[in-house]
């Protein structure tokens, strides 16, 4: 059941690359959020009510309903186009990151370690290069904000890929993470919205000192 919760992750990567609509963006971040629940529930050894209000609340509370309002709340205060305005074609992103997770499968197969769970490896690497590759591949300021947040779900999958029960502090080192990157970005964007009439990453060399 984990294998198949990962491999839907795996691709809603590649419907992030296919997409333009920022819209369809906050949805697959959604839909993220619900399958690390998924995952995390599974690979905890042992759980219990604390532990597990708070990956509830982490994943379904924060990555699943939170995070995606808010993305949405940036977009509608300053009448965003629900373009991503990517700087490469939708095919050519689609084979670039199936070349990443291919990458990433073959890295994994060289790596001979048998505490890392290949699986949860490969998973974790794609993310984290597939949110890098939205990063330097998108205009939008928003959509930074968002390869940001695939990057940090791919640390959540990589803490899992090295044991199976995860840590407090680790949970809580990326829950303060996001929260604090998110508002940041969130007050950046909103504050570049009243100056910017596009939030296109070129406009940002017109701002002075």
């Amino acid at each position: 059941m984990t294998n198949i919760l990962l491999i839907a992750f795996l691709i809603s990567l590649v419907d992030m690359g296919l997409s333009k609509r920022l819209n369809t963006y906050t949805v697959v971040l959604a839909l993220q959020g619900v399958l690390l629940f998924g995952v995390a529930f599974i690979e905890l050894i042992e759980i219990n009510v604390v532990n597990l209000l708070f990956v509830l609340m982490e994943t379904i509370g924060f990555k699943t309903i939170a995070i995606p309002y808010f993305l949405n709340y940036v977009i509608k205060r300053n009448k965003i186009t629900r373009e991503s305005d990517p700087f490469l074609p939708d095919f050519l992103s689609v084979v670039i990151i199936t070349t990443i997770i291919l990458g990433s499968f073959l890295l994994s197969n060289a790596i001979k370690d048998p505490h890392i769970r290949k699986i949860f490896f490969v998973t974790a690497l794609s993310a984290l290069f597939t949110g890098l590759y939205f990063i330097i591949s998108r205009k939008k300021i928003i959509t930074h904000v968002m390869g940001f947040l695939v990057i940090e779900n791919g640390v959540f999958i990589l803490s899992l890929a090295v044991g199976a029960e995860m840590p407090m502090l680790v949970n809580i080192g990326i829950l303060l993470d996001i929260f604090a990157s998110v508002l940041i970005l969130g007050v950046f964007v909103n504050k570049i919205g009243d100056i910017l009439k596009e939030q296109d990453v070129d406009q940002l060399r017109n701002l002075k000192d």
